[in-house]
């Protein structure tokens, strides 16, 4: 049977048919096409394969039947091979990219390039480098030695005191501290910081008027885990403060630190606490134990107060939306009120500014009929704290004869509640509660004095729109009856202050009451 064309090897599978010549055994094909015994690849080891011949694609148009191995291409020529499958076709366009070089591997006779110096097209050994200088061995350094905490002193000194303000009335706070002789009084995010002994701190929560706690520094220590927090926790002196019969709660904070977790930090610092003191744990403890860790530094600090010290110890009745008498004494003192001009509330509630301007006037210590936190620690003396409360404690004077609190509200429980609370602080000789509407409001006999507001906002009581009708008449009855007085209002909102007609300096800073945010209002009528 004749050849059919195209297939060049018909007459070598005739003849191994017919036995004349054995069939050599198929051989697997190893790798890409042109690698193995017979390929022509770079690792091609067949009688024609060379270590030169590029790699080359089977072409499964020269025998549609069965896959056989190609002929290699000559490795001295870039030219296809002559086959009649191979061959392009004459209407190819030349795509103008240049065929892909084999990867070759160096021949073992032929020593390889020397290698290049870095940004340089000269070998290594020919270009001109400088040096480098050898390097000097580090000194060697002292091992780290653990940090010791900064415990307090051997009678338990405090090492810092803290009075804690609304944010927004720090600078007024630092000057009533100033006032009163407060060493190295600085005012603080949150507070006024200073410095004192156990005495001091008496003094504080006694004649502080603005201060709302009384916190005293212990010591701080390094905690960069918790662990680490447990075991100095367990190093620190508890039982110069506190007493294996009182119990305490203790409350953390963190702020860019590693410990992060306040809860962790609670609970590993009541167990060092309990373990090594035995003091009892309890939520509702008024001994505060405060601990602050903030960039990897614990602050331990206690709460000197107990109660907040706005509860001055006679107010039982307490309004809606009422202010604290601690928020009172600052805004007065803004307002340049010290006890020697009368002072006259159109919207009293409970009577907090009147009773705290009279406290103001007649003397009398803020803390003087209430208990604190710190009558409950270790060491402390009874016997000189009742002589240090008679020392400081001013002789009984009649207040200023220009001074009268007055107070008016048209609800009739309001007025009961502010008379009973001055019966109970022995101030119901210098204040008068009456009621009335804002509307039938008079100026009270004698000379001008201040006119203090703390009128509703509509956050929390009323409607805000209708509350715009009673700022007006306000602002009427202040301008035609009340010459010569000062004004201060507390209020949320300029569109409240409007309505008065009451040509208003710009206000000061806001201060967070009752989760709303407050300005002090002042002007001159």
């Amino acid at each position: 049977m004749p050849d059919r064309p195209g297939r060049p090897d018909q007459n070598r599978r005739d003849q191994t048919r017919a036995g004349d010549t054995p069939r050599k055994p198929r051989q697997k094909r190893r790798g890409p096409a042109g690698a193995g015994p017979t390929g022509s690849g770079p690792t091609g080891t067949g009688p024609t394969g060379t270590p030169d011949s590029p790699k080359r694609k089977a072409n499964p148009l020269a025998n549609p039947g069965r896959r056989v191995s190609k002929p290699p291409r000559p490795a001295q020529s870039t030219e296809r091979s002559d086959s009649p499958a191979a061959k392009p076709k004459a209407d190819a366009k030349p795509t103008g990219k240049p065929d892909r070089k084999p990867d070759q591997k160096p021949d073992q006779n032929h020593a390889k390039p020397a290698p290049k110096a870095r940004g340089s097209k000269y070998p290594a050994s020919q270009a001109k480098s400088k040096p480098k200088p050898a390097k000097q061995p580090k000194p060697a350094q002292p091992a780290p030695t653990e940090p010791a905490p900064v415990a307090p002193m051997a009678d338990g000194t405090p090492q810092g005191l803290f009075f804690a303000a609304p944010p927004g009335l720090e600078p007024t706070l630092e000057a009533e501290a100033r006032a009163l002789g407060f060493a190295d009084v600085i005012a603080e995010p949150g507070g006024v910081a200073a410095n004192g002994d156990w005495s001091e701190v008496w003094r504080a929560n006694l004649m502080l008027r603005g201060a709302g706690r009384v916190l005293v520094r212990l010591g701080s220590f390094r905690a960069m885990h918790v662990a680490q927090l447990d075991k100095r926790a367990r190093r620190f002196p508890w039982d110069l403060y506190l007493r294996p019969d009182v119990p305490i709660k203790v409350e953390a904070t963190c702020k860019r630190s590693k410990i992060y977790h306040a809860g962790a930090a609670v609970q590993r610092v009541e167990t060092a606490i309990t373990e090594t003191l035995g003091v009892p744990i309890d939520a509702e403890a008024t001994l505060r134990l405060m601990i602050r860790i903030e960039d990897d530094l614990c602050t331990v600090s206690l709460d000197s107060s107990g109660e907040p010290l706005h509860k001055r110890g006679y107010k039982e009745f307490v309004g809606k939306a009422a202010m604290r008498e601690s928020m009172a004494a600052l805004f007065l003192r803004d307002c340049g009120f010290y006890g020697r001009e009368p002072l006259l509330d159109p919207m009293c509630g409970s009577g907090t500014f009147p009773l705290e301007a009279a406290s103001i006037a007649a003397g009398l210590l803020p803390g003087a009929t209430r208990r604190f936190a710190f009558e409950d620690l270790a060491g402390f003396d009874a016997e000189a704290y009742a002589a240090f409360r008679r020392r400081i404690t001013p002789e009984a004077t009649d207040p200023d004869p220009g001074f009268r609190a007055y107070g008016s509200d048209r609800d009739a429980g309001a007025i009961r509640g502010a008379s009973a609370n001055a019966e109970r602080a022995g101030l119901s000789h210098l204040c008068q509660f009456t009621q009335h509407s804002v509307s039938d409001l008079q100026r009270p006999e004698g000379p001008p004095g201040l006119v203090m507001i703390n009128p509703p906002y509509g956050g929390r009581i009323g409607n805000k729109k209708m509350l715009y009708a009673l700022y007006a008449a306000l602002g009427r009855k202040l301008t035609e009856d009340f010459s010569g007085w000062r004004v201060g209002i507390v209020t949320t909102d300029v569109s409240l202050i409007r309505p008065m007609g009451i040509k208003f300096p710009p206000p000061g800073p806001p201060v967070a009451h009752g989760g709303l945010k407050v300005r002090l209002w002042q002007a001159q009528l």
